[in-house]
């Protein structure tokens, strides 16, 4: 054992404290003897959470005692977690049992309802890496396991925010790379944008950069994959904003295995503070992987019934998958388009139940003018509303700003018409 026309209001599910950043656990074997069901089942529910997603958990009944018994023959895994409710002696005496056949390396975690101070140091005399006291909730349990493997000293591991449209052509990639660049203009902060649609990315074209190597580089090589490695592969485009650029080539076919991106996320989570995912409009394994690990999810969509429809899709999906994580933002784009029917982006954030972080209005020229000289909108027109609805959406993202909530509008009948639906 070792030692735009909105009001602001506050949107509860992204102000609640259990929403703090936490690191994700490294690949390691945590076994847990427990004394009660209510514990045991806390401890399956954080084996689920996205940050878990590495570790190898296994729940066991019967708390130290057990744990004395299991291991007395067999290896003991990278963690031990021990339920106790018994008194100081009985507990210290199980502990003093089992470091007879802990192996080196193995971390001892115990959860206890005694708040002892006297009990916690002679748990730490004894070698014991944390102490847990019940009632904990759990997001408190991922976040002392993950500090377990934090660096003293070290700097924080990065913000990961991605984006992903709900619809093909609704602009995802445009206010992903706005938002990249917002981010490191605003925050003065090192971003990285890793553009994954590897056969058409537009991020090269965005920001006015050819480069030779990008993203395709980092995960076909694997073997090599570090961050030396990913810092030749960058494209620098401002000061503080780097490009991962996605290669935009059909000589061969991507097609990947859900852990694909895995090693590359990680090297770049202990590189730069920010990394903004621009995820194409493809329902895959790793896609799907990328948008549950992420720390932050923004929901580019377009106002009609096809984009709320899969929004909502989406939104019941990663709902289902980050059960301890904030609910994911909302971007309307595109709002505004002359003489289309549009469904009023009010009812489209109530009934998704999404407050809208967003609201980007149809301007073709600007946004045209900017695709074509490799430009972002606040390069191109820096005075212009959009490029504070960006900014404003950039500082949300970080969360740096309270969400707002468009105005109530009469439910659109086609909305209405597919909710009815849906729910039959």
């Amino acid at each position: 054992m070792k030692p735009t026309d909105q009001f602001i209001v506050a949107d509860p599910s992204h102000d609640d404290a259990q929403h703090a950043h936490i690191a994700p656990v490294p690949r390691v074997s945590l076994q847990a003897f427990c004394e009660t069901s209510e514990v045991s089942a806390r401890i399956q529910a954080a084996s689920s959470d996205r940050r878990m997603q590495k570790a190898h958990v296994k729940v066991h009944m019967g708390g130290a005692v057990a744990a004395v018994e299991a291991f007395r023959e067999a290896p003991t895994p990278n963690i031990i977690l021990l339920e106790s409710n018994s008194d100081r002696a009985a507990l210290l005496s199980h502990l003093d049992e089992l470091s007879e056949f802990c192996d080196a390396g193995t971390k001892v975690v115990v959860a206890g309802r005694m708040n002892d101070i006297g009990l916690y140091r002679e748990l730490m005399a004894r070698g014991v890496s944390e102490y847990l006291i019940e009632p904990f909730g759990t997001l408190d349990f991922v976040k002392a396991i993950s500090d377990l493997y934090a660096t003293p000293g070290g700097a924080a591991l990065g913000r990961v925010i991605a984006f992903y449209g709900a619809k093909g052509g609704v602009g995802t990639s445009t206010i992903a790379h706005n938002v990249a660049w917002s981010i490191a203009r605003q925050f003065d902060v090192a971003t990285i944008v890793a553009d994954m649609d590897l056969g058409f990315g537009t991020a090269g074209l965005d920001f006015n950069q050819d480069p030779p190597q990008g993203i395709a580089d980092a995960i076909y090589a694997p073997d090599r994959l570090d961050s030396n490695m990913v810092d030749r592969l960058l494209s620098k485009c401002t000061e503080k904003l780097s490009l991962l650029a996605a290669p935009a080539t059909l000589d061969k076919t991507y097609d990947f295995e859900d852990a694909t991106f895995d090693n590359l996320m990680d090297v770049l989570r202990a590189s730069v503070p920010v990394v903004v995912l621009d995820i194409p409009h493809i329902w895959s394994a790793w896609s799907r992987r990328m948008l549950v690990a992420s720390d932050e999810v923004v929901l580019v969509a377009a106002p009609d019934l096809a984009n709320f429809r899969n929004a909502k899709n989406v939104y019941d999906v990663l709902r289902g998958a980050r059960p301890n994580d904030a609910r994911p933002r909302l971007a309307m784009n595109f709002v505004g388009v002359p003489k289309r029917p549009e469904i009023p982006v009010g009812d489209f954030s109530t009934q998704l139940e999404i407050p809208a972080s967003a609201v980007v209005g149809f301007e073709p020229k600007l946004f045209g003018t900017a695709a074509n000289n490799g430009q972002m909108i606040g390069e191109v027109e820096a005075g212009n509303k959009i490029v504070e609805v960006i900014d404003d959406l950039a500082r949300i993202a970080m969360g740096r700003a309270e969400v707002k909530k468009m105005k109530k509008s009469p439910l659109d009948p086609f909305i209405e018409r597919f909710m009815r639906k849906k729910a039959s």
